[in-house]
C-alpha cells in the first residue's frame, strides 16, 4: 500500500483539511484534501466529473481513499493560491491581465462545456493559480452534466453509504441547499428557479471577469434579499477599479461584459460570440472555424445525456451504457459509470485503510501561499505566517494547578469518544439483508410511513386494532405463518420511524410481541418478532414507566440461556436485548434517579458477560461488546451492572486477539466508557497484561484505537492510578510524543493532554520533551488553530488542550529558573559544593535547555521574556561570572563538560531573546542594571569562547538598547537607563579596550560595532573616547584590516571614524596629529577604485555604503579645515592681529587630500544622487582650498566626465557648482588652462550652454559658461 507524506496545512474548511503532501518515495508534491465521510455525495461527484479529464487548465484528479474516519482527495498542487487571494492582495487587476487570465478561464470551461459539464458554482475561490501563472478550475462538488438532477444524485450517494432507506437517511431540504452554490454569481434565470445551463455558467464568467478588474463583484449585498433584487432587476455599474491611478475599462471590456451579463439568456452572449469577440485580440483564432457550429454541437450533444438518471449511473451500469450506445451520446464514459466501483475509492482488501496511510510530517516547511477551496458554504481560513495564531497571545489570570486540573478534567472525553452507534442492523456487526413486504397478503392498508404520521386517531386505532388481530391469531397453517412474517416485516420496515416506533411501543401491540416472542410455534416468527421489538426500542423518543420493558428483557435473557449454544439465535436475540437495556439506560438518566420498574435482572449481564469469553462466535463477541458500550456511554444504574473485575481484562482480550478491526474499536471504546465509571476498570488490565504491553498498543495503525487508549491514559492520569510509575516511564512520553505526527486533530490534542498530566507532575520531562520536539509540534499545531472563528470541534478540541499546556509550560519556567537560582545560590562563593549541593546541580542546571527552547519559540517567546525572567536571567549570568573567575567551583559536582554546556545554553538563550527588540522595549532598565554588569565582566574571562561570546551579546545588546524608540512616558526612566549603560561601559569596559581592540578577529569588530552604537547615540561617549586613549588603537586596527576592506571590522571602524569627525564636539586636532588624513585617503582610495573597477560586481552594496560614510567623513574633515581657514583669514582682514600659523600648519596636513580629487571627479556620474551630491561638494571645497593642486584634475578623462556631466544635469544648481570648480581650476593653473583648451568635447558642452549656443535659459549658468571660454580664448 502506498503511503503519503503530510507537509503543512494549505487550506481549511468547515469539514475538510487541505495538506501540501508527497507520495512516499517520489519527489512528486499534490494537494490532499481530508474530508469527512459526510462529504461523500460532493467528493464523489468531484471524482466521477475530473478522474480522466486531462487540460491545462482544470486541476487534475490523481486518485481517492477511504479510511476509517476520513475521504482522502489526492489532486494536482497548484502553488499559487487562489485567483480570490490574488483580488483580495491587488485590489483589483490591470485590463491585460484580465484578458490574460480570461484567456485561460475560457479555455477551461470551454473544454468543460464540449465534454458535457456545467461548473454551476464558479467563483474567485475555485479558481487556482499554477506556479506560472496558469488559471486552473477546481472543487468540482457542485458541477454536474447538463440536465442531470444532482440532488438526486447526492441522496442516491448518501443513501449507498447508509446503506438503505434515501428517504430517511438524506432529507430532501437537506440536498437542496447542498447542491446551492454561491449566489454572488448566479445568473437571473438560476435565481427564478430555472436549471443550470451553459449560459448561467457564461454569466458567471461575467461576474468574474469584472471582479478582477474592479476589485468587487458587479452585484454584491449582505442581505441575500437584497442581492435577488439586484440579480434580477438592477444593471451592474460600469467597472471602475479600486485604484483611481490605473486606467479606466476600454470600450471592447465594457461591451463585453455587457454581452455576458445580459439578464435575458437568450440575449447573453454565445460561446461564438465570446471566442470571437475583439476584447480577446484574436487569441481564439484557431477555434473560429468550429466556433459557428459549436452552441447547436453542445447543445446537441448535451442533449442525449438529459434523459439519464443518477440511480442508473449507480445501480443499472450495464443499462446505462446500452442506453448512451444506443443514442449515439458523445460524453465520457466518466460519468456514466460501467462498474460501481469506479466511483469507490481505494482500500485495502477486506476493509478500509488506515488513517496512518498518511503520515504528518514533523519536519517544519516553510508555510505557502497555496489555497484550495473546498466544497460550498466551507470559507477557506488560510494559514498565514504573517499572522499569529491567537494561542500565541494567551491572556488571563495565573491558573493554579487545582483550577488547571479541573479544567482538564472537562477534556478528558469528548463527544467524538462517546458516539453511539444502533446495536440492531449495524452493519459493521452483521449485514442484514434488505427487508420487503408483500402488501397484497398483508390483509390491512399497507400505510405509508408517512401516512401513518398523520392518521387520525380512530383511524390509528383501527390500523393497529387490526394489526394486533393478526399479531394475536393462534391459526398455525403454512398460509397464516406466512402473513404474519409478512404483517412482521411491514411492521420492520414502519418502526424504523421515531414517531411511528414510539406510539407501536407505549399500544397494547407490544405485549402482543413479547407474548409471541414466548409462545410462537417457530423460530422464524420468533426472530422476526424479536427484530421488530429491537427496532421499535432503537427508534423510540421515550419510554413510559408501565411500558413492559422489564419483561421482554427478562424473556430475551432466558431464552438465550436456554439456547446459549446455538450461535444464530443469539445473533438474532443479543441486539433486542441490547437496545431494550440502552433504551432504558437512556431513560433513568434523563429521569436523573433510578427506578425500580427498570431494574434490569443480573441474569441478562451475566449472559452479557458469557458472549464475551472466549471461543464465542466474533459476530456475538461484537454484539455483546457493542452493547457494553452504548449502555456505558450513559450514567444509569444499568451502566453499573457491567463493572466487575473482569470485564476490563476480557475486553482487552478481545482487543487484541480479535483480527476484525471494527471488533477491535467496539471493544476498547467499551473499556474506554467503563472507565469513565470505573478507572479500575483499565487498572485491572495493566496488572494483568503489563504497563509495556499496553503502551505497545498505542502502536496501533487505526485511529479511533490510538484516541480510546489515550482517553484511558488520560483517564488514568487523572485518577493517580499507576501515576508515578507513567511520569517515569521515558518510553512512555516518547511514544505519546510520536503520536503528534498523527494526521488525527483529535489524537494530538489527546497526546497534548496526557503530556500536560505528565509535565505537571515531573517537571524533569519537559526538558525529554523539549528535546523529542514538542515545542516544534505545539507551533505547528498552534497555526492551525484559530480560536475565535467558527471551528471543527476538533480543531476546537485540540486549541483547548494547547491552550492549557502552552499556560502550564509558561507558568512552570520561572520554577525551573528558580530552583536553578537556588542550586548556584546554595554552592555561591564554594569551592567543593557538599554531596547534597552537587546533587541538586546534576538535577537543576540540566534544565536550562527549556529555556533555550522556549525563548526560540514564537509560541512561548512572548509570554516568556518578562521582567520577572530578565531579572532571573541576570542573577544567573552573575552566578555563571563567579564561576568564571574561580569564586565558584561547580565543575567538580557536574563535570567540565556539563559546566561549559550550561555556560553556553545560558548565553544562546540571551542571544535568541535579542533577536526580537520588542521584547526588550519595555525592560530597557532591568537590562542595564542585571544582565549587562554580568555580560561586561566576562569580557575578561580567561576562555576565549565565552570572552568573544559575551562580547558579542554586549555589542548587539547595546546596540539595540540605545536605537529603541522611547515612548512619551517613559523618557525619564529611559534617561536613567542611559546614564546607568554610559557609567558601566565608562568605568568596566572602556578600560580593557586598548587590550580587546588588538584581539584576533572577530573580537575587534564586535567591540568597534559597541563603539559605534554609543557614539551615534551619545555625544558625550565620543569624548570618552578620545579621552580613553583609543584613537591611536583604531588606526593600528585599519592598518591591520586594511588588506579586506569590506570586512565587518572595516566596515565597524569606517562607522566609527564617521561619528568621530562629524561630532561636534569632537577633538579634530587630535585625529588630525594621530593621521587621520593619511588614513582617510587610503581608505578613500581604496574603496572608490573597488567601486569605480567595472568589472568587480562583488559585494557591490558593501561598498557603496563604505564610500558614502568616506565621503561624509572627507566632507567632514575638509569643513572643518575651510572653517579654521576662514576664520584666520577673517581675523587677518579685521587687523585683530591673529594668527595664521595654525590654519597654515592645517592646510599643509590637509594637502594629501588632493590626491582623492582625480577619484572624486569619476565618482560625480554616479547612478546614486547622493554620491553625486556629496563628492561635488568635497571636490568644491578642495579646489577652494587648493586650487588645481591636482596635476591630473583635468585629465582627458576628467574633462570628458565634465562634459557629460554639464550636458546631463538639468538642475542649474548643480551645473553652477560644476562651473565654479571648473574656472577654479583653469585660473589657478595654467596647465589646467591648456588641458580645457584641447578637451573639445568640454569645450562644446560649454558652448552649448552658453547664450550663443541657444539652449540655456538660466543665465548665471550661461555667464559661467561664456566665462571660462572666454578665459580659454573661445
Amino acid at each position: 500500500m502506498e503511503n503519503f507524506i503530510l507537509y503543512e496545512e494549505i487550506g481549511r474548511g468547515s469539514k475538510t483539511v487541505v495538506y501540501k503532501g508527497r507520495r512516499k518515495g517520489t519527489i512528486n508534491f499534490v494537494a490532499i484534501l481530508c474530508t469527512d465521510k459526510c462529504k461523500r455525495p460532493e467528493i464523489t461527484n468531484w471524482v466521477r466529473l475530473t478522474h480522466e479529464i486531462k487540460h491545462k487548465n482544470i486541476v487534475t484528479f490523481h486518485e481517492w481513499y477511504e479510511t476509517s474516519n476520513h475521504l482522502w482527495l489526492v489532486v494536482e498542487l497548484c502553488t499559487g493560491g487562489s485567483l480570490e487571494m490574488v483580488i483580495a492582495q491587488d485590489e483589483n487587476l490591470p485590463e491585460d491581465v484580465v484578458r490574460e487570465f480570461g484567456i485561460d478561464l475560457i479555455t477551461g470551461l470551454h473544454h468543460l462545456h464540449q465534454l458535457g459539464i456545467l461548473f454551476c458554482d464558479i467563483s474567485p475561490g475555485k479558481i487556482l493559480l499554477e506556479g506560472p501563472g496558469t488559471l486552473k478550475f477546481s472543487n468540482f462538488c457542485l458541477a454536474k452534466v447538463e440536465g442531470e438532477n444532482l440532488e438526486e444524485f447526492f441522496a442516491l450517494v448518501a443513501a449507498e453509504e447508509g446503506g438503505g432507506d434515501s428517504g430517511e437517511n438524506v432529507p430532501k431540504k437537506n440536498m437542496k441547499s447542498r447542491v446551492k452554490g454561491s449566489p454572488i454569481y448566479t445568473a437571473p434565470e438560476i435565481v427564478k428557479g430555472t436549471d443550470f445551463s451553459i449560459t448561467s455558467d457564461l454569466w458567471s464568467l461575467g461576474c468574474l471577469l469584472y471582479e478582477m478588474f474592479a476589485g468587487k463583484p458587479p452585484f454584491f449585498s449582505e442581505s441575500l434579499s437584497e442581492l435577488v433584487e439586484k440579480i434580477l432587476y438592477e444593471d451592474p455599474l460600469p467597472p471602475i477599479p479600486k485604484d483611481s491611478s490605473c486606467p479606466k475599462a476600454s470600450s471592447d471590456f465594457i461591451n463585453l461584459l455587457d454581452g455576458l451579463l445580459q439578464k435575458d439568456p437568450q440575449k447573453r452572449l454565445t460561446w461564438a460570440g465570446l471566442l470571437q469577440h475583439s476584447f480577446w485580440k484574436d487569441a481564439f483564432t484557431r477555434q473560429d472555424q468550429d466556433s459557428s457550429t459549436e452552441d447547436s454541437n453542445v447543445s446537441k450533444n448535451m442533449a442525449y445525456s438529459r434523459s439519464q438518471d443518477a440511480k442508473e449511473l449507480l445501480q443499472s451500469p450495464q443499462g446505462a451504457q446500452a442506453k448512451g450506445d444506443k443514442s449515439g451520446q458523445r460524453l465520457s464514459h466518466s460519468f456514466r459509470l460501467e462498474n460501481p466501483s469506479e466511483l469507490q475509492p481505494k482500500s485495502t482488501v477486506g476493509g478500509q485503510l488506515n488513517e496512518s496511510m498518511f503520515l504528518l510530517s514533523s519536519r517544519p516547511t516553510p508555510r505557502t501561499s497555496t489555497a484550495v477551496t473546498l466544497s460550498p458554504g466551507e470559507d477557506m481560513t488560510q494559514n498565514s505566517p504573517q499572522k499569529t495564531s491567537p494561542l500565541t497571545k494567551i491572556t488571563g489570570a495565573h491558573l493554579s494547578q487545582q483550577d488547571l486540573e479541573s479544567r482538564m478534567r472537562d477534556l478528558i472525553y469528548t463527544d467524538s469518544d462517546l458516539v453511539v452507534t444502533p446495536i440492531i442492523d449495524n452493519p459493521k456487526i452483521m449485514k442484514q439483508p434488505p427487508i420487503k413486504f408483500d402488501p397484497k397478503i398483508l390483509h390491512l392498508p399497507a400505510h405509508s410511513v408517512e401516512k401513518l404520521v398523520f392518521l387520525k386517531d380512530q383511524d390509528w386505532n383501527d390500523f393497529l386494532q387490526q394489526v394486533c388481530s393478526q399479531i394475536d391469531s393462534t391459526e398455525k397453517s403454512t398460509g397464516a405463518s406466512r402473513a404474519k412474517l409478512n404483517l412482521l416485516c411491514y411492521l420492520c420496515v414502519v418502526a424504523g420511524h421515531r414517531e411511528v416506533a414510539t406510539r407501536l411501543l407505549h399500544s397494547p401491540l407490544f405485549q402482543l410481541l413479547i407474548q409471541n416472542l414466548r409462545t410462537a410455534p417457530n423460530w422464524d416468527i420468533r426472530a422476526k418478532v424479536a427484530r421488530v421489538i429491537g427496532l421499535l426500542a432503537s427508534h423510540t423518543t421515550g419510554l413510559q414507566e408501565n411500558t413492559p420493558v422489564i419483561e421482554a428483557i427478562t424473556l430475551l435473557t432466558e431464552l438465550i440461556r436456554e439456547n446459549f449454544r446455538n450461535s444464530k439465535l443469539k445473533q438474532c436475540l443479543l441486539p433486542t436485548l441490547g437496545e431494550l437495556i440502552y433504551l432504558v439506560a437512556t431513560q433513568e438518566e434523563k429521569k436523573k434517579n433510578p427506578r425500580e420498574c427498570w431494574a434490569v435482572p443480573l441474569a441478562a449481564y451475566t449472559v452479557l458477560m458469557r458472549c464475551l469469553r472466549e471461543g464465542e462466535e466474533r459476530v456475538v463477541n461484537h454484539m455483546a461488546a457493542k452493547i457494553i458500550e452504548n449502555v456505558c456511554t450513559t450514567f444509569s444504574a444499568q451502566a453499573q451492572g457491567f463493572i466487575t473485575g473482569e470485564i476490563g481484562p476480557v475486553l482487552w482480550y478481545l482487543f487484541k486477539h480479535s483480527t476484525i478491526d471494527s471488533l477491535r474499536i467496539t471493544a476498547i471504546s467499551a473499556l474506554c466508557r467503563l472507565t469513565r465509571h470505573s478507572p479500575t476498570a483499565f487498572q485491572n488490565v495493566i496488572e494483568k497484561v503489563g504497563l509495556t504491553s499496553v503502551i505497545n498498543s498505542l502502536a496501533s495503525a487505526i485511529c479511533k484505537i490510538q484516541q480510546y487508549l489515550l482517553t484511558l491514559f488520560t483517564a488514568m492520569l487523572s485518577c493517580g492510578i499507576h501515576l508515578q510509575r507513567l511520569i517515569q516511564e521515558k518510553d512512555f512520553v516518547s511514544t505519546i510524543i510520536r503520536l503528534l505526527d498523527s494526521p488525527s486533530t483529535t489524537i494530538r490534542a489527546k497526546a497534548f493532554l496526557v503530556l500536560l498530566y505528565i509535565l505537571i507532575h515531573n517537571h524533569e520531562m519537559l526538558l525529554l520533551s523539549c528535546q523529542a520536539r514538542l515545542v516544534m509540534y505545539i507551533e505547528r499545531d498552534s497555526r492551525k488553530t484559530t480560536p475565535g472563528k467558527e471551528q471543527q470541534s476538533g480543531s476546537a478540541y485540540l486549541s483547548k488542550c494547547l491552550d492549557l499546556l502552552i499556560r502550564h509550560i509558561v507558568q512552570e519556567l520561572p520554577r525551573i529558573l528558580g530552583d536553578i537560582l537556588n542550586a548556584l545560590a546554595n554552592v555561591s562563593g564554594r569551592k567543593h559544593p557538599s554531596t547534597v549541593q552537587a546533587k541538586q546541580l546534576k538535577m537543576c542546571l540540566p534544565l536550562m535547555p527549556i529555556v533555550l527552547h522556549l525563548v526560540t519559540s514564537q509560541v512561548f517567546r512572548p509570554h516568556v521574556v518578562t521582567e520577572e525572567f530578565l531579572f532571573s536571567y541576570g542573577t544567573i549570568l552573575s552566578h555563571i561570572k563567579s564561576v568564571d573567575s574561580g569564586e565558584t567551583n561547580i565543575d567538580g559536582a557536574i563535570g567540565l563538560m556539563a559546566s561549559e554546556e550550561f555556560i553556553k545554553i545560558t548565553l544562546s538563550a540571551f542571544e535568541a531573546v535579542i533577536q526580537y527588540p520588542i521584547l526588550l522595549k519595555d525592560y530597557c532598565s532591568t537590562v542595564v542594571d542585571y544582565i549587562l554588569p554580568p555580560l561586561v565582566s566576562l569580557v575578561q574571562s580567561q576562555n576565549v569562547e565565552w570572552r568573544l561570546f559575551s562580547l558579542r551579546l554586549l555589542s548587539e545588546t547595546t546596540s539595540l538598547l540605545v536605537n529603541q524608540e522611547v515612548d512619551d512616558g517613559k523618557k525619564e526612566a529611559n534617561v536613567d537607563s542611559d546614564s546607568s549603560l554610559l557609567g558601566l561601559i565608562r568605568e568596566s569596559l572602556l578600560p580593557q579596550y586598548e587590550h580587546i581592540l588588538m584581539e584576533p578577529d572577530p573580537v575587534p569588530a564586535y567591540a568597534l560595532k559597541l563603539l559605534v552604537a554609543m557614539t551615534e547615540h551619545s555625544p558625550t561617549f565620543t569624548r570618552l573616547v578620545e579621552e580613553s586613549k583609543l584613537i591611536p588603537r583604531i588606526f593600528e586596527v585599519i592598518l591591520d584590516h586594511q588588506q579586506n576592506i569590506l570586512g565587518n571590522t572595516m566596515q565597524s571602524v569606517i562607522a566609527l571614524l564617521n561619528n568621530l569627525v562629524t561630532c561636534k564636539d569632537s577633538n579634530m586636532k587630535l585625529l588630525y596629529e594621530q593621521g587621520l588624513v593619511h588614513h582617510v585617503c587610503n581608505l578613500f582610495t581604496e574603496t572608490a577604485t573597488l567601486c569605480l573597477d567595472v568589472d568587480n560586481k562583488n559585494n557591490d552594496e558593501t561598498a557603496a555604503a563604505l564610500l558614502f560614510s568616506l565621503l561624509e567623513i572627507l566632507h567632514s574633515m575638509l569643513t572643518y579645515t575651510s572653517g579654521v581657514v576662514r576664520l584666520a583669514l577673517q581675523a587677518q582682514k579685521s587687523g585683530s592681529g591673529g594668527s595664521t600659523q595654525a590654519a597654515e600648519d592645517l592646510l599643509l596636513l590637509s594637502k594629501p587630500l588632493t590626491d582623492l580629487v582625480s577619484l572624486l571627479i569619476p565618482l560625480l556620474p554616479s547612478e546614486d544622487p547622493e554620491i553625486f551630491d556629496i563628492s561635488s561638494k568635497c571636490l568644491s571645497i578642495l579646489v577652494q582650498l587648493y586650487g588645481g593642486e591636482n596635476p591630473d584634475s583635468l585629465s582627458p578623462e576628467n574633462a570628458e566626465n565634465f562634459a557629460d556631466l554639464l550636458t546631463s544635469k538639468e538642475d542649474p544648481k548643480e551645473q553652477k557648482l560644476l562651473l565654479r570648480i571648473l574656472r577654479r581650476m583653469i585660473t589657478s593653473s595654467e596647465k589646467h588652462l591648456e588641458s580645457l583648451k584641447h578637451a573639445g568635447s568640454l569645450l562644446r558642452a560649454l558652448e552649448w550652454l552658453a547664450p550663443d549656443g541657444g539652449s540655456s535659459a538660466n543665465s548665471a549658468v550661461a555667464s559661467l559658461a561664456l566665462e571660462i571660454l572666454q578665459a580659454a580664448g573661445h
